[in-house]
């Protein structure tokens, strides 16, 4: 699956309807999500776009990387996979003695 792309770099004031309009001058865009900050409200700076096709995000790739997005330069590349994370992310104490 080729057709997804990652920017990073976002302005916090770019939003979805910013970053689709930005992005459909490479082609049909299917789905566009800015991450958010749970706790703020406000973006984490780094958001997802995927094409009908893989051209069209081949393009957007290789045309919008470097380029200006309401006032800053995005990087744009090709998501990576996400590590798994193990635990529950707790402090580990060791083993316990009862």
């Amino acid at each position: 699956m080729k057709n997804k792309l990652f920017l990073g770099g976002l302005a916090w004031a770019t939003t979805e309807a910013s970053l689709r309009e930005a992005c459909e001058h490479y082609g049909e865009v299917e789905e566009v999500k800015v991450v958010m900050d749970r706790d703020t409200g406000r973006s984490k700076g780094f958001g997802f776009v995927t094409y009908t096709t893989d051209e069209a995000a081949a393009k957007c790739k290789s045309e919008m990387d470097g380029q200006m997005i309401d006032g800053r330069a995005v990087k744009v590349d090709y998501p990576r996979e996400r590590e798994e994370r193990g635990g529950s992310g707790g402090y580990d104490r060791g083993p316990r003695r009862y």
